[in-house]
C-alpha cells in the first residue's frame, strides 16, 4: 500500500493558524476541551470508553485503529499522539505502528486486525464505503460483532475528533512531546 498521506502537507496544515482563541501552552484536542469545558467531558468519557472500556479488542489494538483513522484523515497530532500510546501498549508489537503510520500493513499482523484495520479506514473515507469484504475477513479470522461495533464506532468518533482538531487548527506540539504524551495517554487514559 502506497504512503496514505505527504507528512509534509501534515505539517504545513498543523501548523495553520486556529480558528479560535485556544491556550498556546496546550497542544491539540486538550487545547480546544480546555477552552470549551463544556464539552471535554462527554468527548473524553466517548474516547475513555472506545479506547479503555471493556472490549475483546486489547487496548493497543484500539489505539492501532485509532491511528489508521488519524492516518486516514491526515490528522497529524492524533495520528502522533495515539501512536504514541500505541507503541507504549503494544510492547513488542510496537513496529505495527510505524508501518500503519506509513500506509504499509505490518508483516507480521494477525489476519482478523488487519482486516479490522482495512474496515476503520473504509469508514474514516465514508461511512457509505464500509469494506463489507474487510468485515467479512474479519469475521472469518475470528472477529466478533462486538469487535466490528468497536472498530466502525472508534473509526467513526475519532473521524469526529480528527476533524475538530483539524477544523479549529488546534496547535501540534514539539516532536520530542509526543512520547511523553503517549506514556500518560498509555497509563492513566482519558479522564
Amino acid at each position: 500500500m502506497a504512503l496514505l498521506v505527504d507528512q509534509n502537507s501534515w505539517k504545513a496544515h498543523s501548523r495553520a493558524m486556529s480558528l479560535i482563541p485556544i491556550p498556546p501552552e496546550i497542544p491539540g484536542i486538550r487545547g480546544l476541551l480546555h477552552a470549551y469545558p463544556e464539552t471535554a467531558g462527554p468527548l473524553m468519557a466517548l474516547a475513555q470508553v472506545l479506547l479503555r472500556g471493556p472490549s475483546t479488542l486489547a487496548e493497543g489494538e484500539r489505539e492501532l485503529l485509532a491511528v489508521a483513522v488519524s492516518v486516514e484523515n491526515r490528522c497529524a497530532f492524533c495520528s502522533k499522539s495515539h501512536a504514541a500510546a500505541a507503541r507504549v501498549l503494544l510492547g513488542p508489537q510496537a513496529s505495527w505502528v510505524d508501518a500503519v503510520l506509513s500506509g504499509s500493513p505490518p508483516l507480521d499482523l494477525p489476519e482478523r486486525l488487519s482486516a479490522l484495520l482495512v474496515l476503520a479506514r473504509s469508514v474514516a473515507r465514508s461511512g457509505h464505503e464500509t469494506d463489507a469484504k474487510a468485515a467479512a475477513q474479519a469475521r472469518a479470522a475470528g472477529a466478533s460483532d462486538r469487535e466490528l461495533h468497536d472498530t466502525v464506532l472508534i473509526a467513526a468518533a475519532f473521524s469526529l475528533f480528527n476533524r475538530y482538531v483539524d477544523g479549529l487548527g488546534a496547535f501540534e506540539p514539539e516532536e520530542a512531546g509526543y512520547a511523553a504524551m503517549g506514556e500518560r495517554l498509555a497509563r492513566f487514559g482519558y479522564h
